[in-house]
C-alpha cells in the first residue's frame, strides 16, 4: 500500500549507522568488541568462508542488528584468518570448537552466545534479550508503548504513525498491525485497516491481537450504519423492551460511539430476558465486543462478570 501509514518495506534497506556493522581481528578485538561493549551491547559472529551455515546466520544476523537501529553492534571475525585470537579466546573458555558462533558482549564481558544457523526469528530473539538485559528495549517495542498510549489519550493519528513505524522496525510483531489497524479504524479509515489486515503476516494470522482488530473493523462497519438509526432504536425500545433486535442494533451504536458499558449492558440485558433470542445472538456479539476490545479491558472484565452471573445463576 502506498501512503503515510505504509508498512511496505523499500527495495533496499537502509544502511546501519556507522560502524554498526563491521568486520574485524585480533589487533583491534579489544577496541571493537571489548571496550566498545562498554556503550553498547555488541555480537561477535564467529565465521568462515567454507562454512555454510554460516552463509544463512551472518545475513540474518545484519538485517535483525539494522533493524535494532544504532542499539547493536555486529563484529565479524573470520576464524581462519584470527587463529591465535580464536586459540586465546577458547582458552578462557568460549565455545569456539565449531562455527558460526556468536558471542554477545555487554560490559567487557561475555553476557550470552549461541551455536549453529539459527532462524531469524530467534536471531532476533537473542538480541531482544540482550537489549532487555542492557537497559534498552528493542525500538518495536518502544514505539508499540507509545502507539498504546497515544490510542488511550485519543490521537489516533500519533499512534497511527508509532504502530506503522514499529511494523517497519519488525513485521513480526502482532500488537504493531493490531495497533495500527486499530488507530487507523478510530481515524475513521476503515479501508486502509482493512489492508493492513490483509497483509499481516500468515503466521500471525490467527494471533489474538489480529483476530481482535478484525472484530474491531467489523464492529466498526455495523455501527456506522447503527448509530444513524439510534434515536429510532431507543424510541421503539421505549415503547416495546423486548424488541430485542433493537436492542441489539443499539448495543452495536453504543459500541461505536465508545460507550463501551452501556454496549454491553444492552446485550447483557437481551441475555437476561431471553438468552436464546436469534440463536444466542446477543452471547455471541457480546463475546466479540470482548475480542475487540482485548480481553484485559476494564468494560470487558466488568461485563464478563456480569454475564458470568448471568448464565450461571
Amino acid at each position: 500500500m502506498s501512503s503515510l501509514f505504509s508498512t511496505e518495506t523499500d527495495a533496499t534497506p537502509a544502511p546501519p549507522p556507522a560502524n554498526m556493522i563491521i568486520d574485524s581481528d585480533q589487533t583491534s578485538f579489544m577496541a571493537d568488541v571489548v571496550d566498545a561493549s562498554r556503550e553498547i551491547p555488541v555480537l561477535v559472529d564467529f565465521w568462515a568462508t567454507w562454512c555454510g551455515p554460516c552463509k544463512t546466520l551472518t545475513p540474518a544476523l545484519e538485517k535483525v542488528v539494522r533493524a535494532q537501529g544504532g542499539r547493536v553492534r555486529l563484529v565479524k571475525i573470520d576464524i581462519d584468518k584470527n587463529q591465535a585470537l580464536v586459540a586465546q579466546l577458547t582458552r578462557m573458555g568460549l565455545p569456539l570448537q565449531s562455527v558460526p558462533t556468536v558471542v554477545a558482549f555487554w560490559q567487557g564481558q561475555v553476557a550470552d552466545t549461541f551455536s549453529g544457523a539459527l532462524p531469524e526469528s530467534e536471531v532476533r530473539r537473542f538480541v531482544e534479550g540482550l537489549l532487555k538485559m542492557a537497559g534498552s528495549a528493542a525500538p518495536g517495542a518502544e514505539l508499540i508503548a507509545q502507539g498504546k498510549e497515544y490510542l488511550e489519550q485519543g490521537d489516533a493519528e500519533s499512534a497511527a504513525q508509532h504502530f506503522a513505524a514499529a511494523v517497519q522496525a519488525d513485521r513480526e510483531k502482532p500488537e504493531a498491525w493490531s495497533g495500527l489497524a486499530r488507530a487507523l479504524i478510530a481515524l475513521g479509515d476503515e479501508e486502509q485497516a482493512a489492508e493492513v489486515l490483509a497483509g499481516v503476516p500468515e503466521k500471525l494470522a490467527e494471533h489474538g491481537e489480529i483476530a481482535g482488530a478484525r472484530s474491531a473493523l467489523a464492529l466498526a462497519a455495523e455501527g456506522r450504519k447503527a448509530q444513524g438509526a439510534r434515536a429510532g432504536l431507543e424510541a421503539r425500545l421505549a415503547a416495546n423492551p423486548d424488541d430485542f433486535e433493537a436492542r441489539y442494533e443499539l448495543a452495536t451504536a453504543l459500541n461505536a460511539s465508545g460507550e463501551r458499558d452501556a454496549a454491553a449492558d444492552a446485550l447483557l440485558e437481551i441475555v437476561r430476558r431471553n438468552r436464546a433470542w436469534n440463536e444466542d445472538a446477543a452471547r455471541l456479539q457480546l463475546l466479540k465486543f470482548f475480542e475487540a476490545w482485548g480481553f484485559d479491558d476494564e468494560a470487558t472484565m466488568a461485563a464478563r462478570r456480569k454475564l458470568s452471573a448471568l448464565l450461571f445463576r
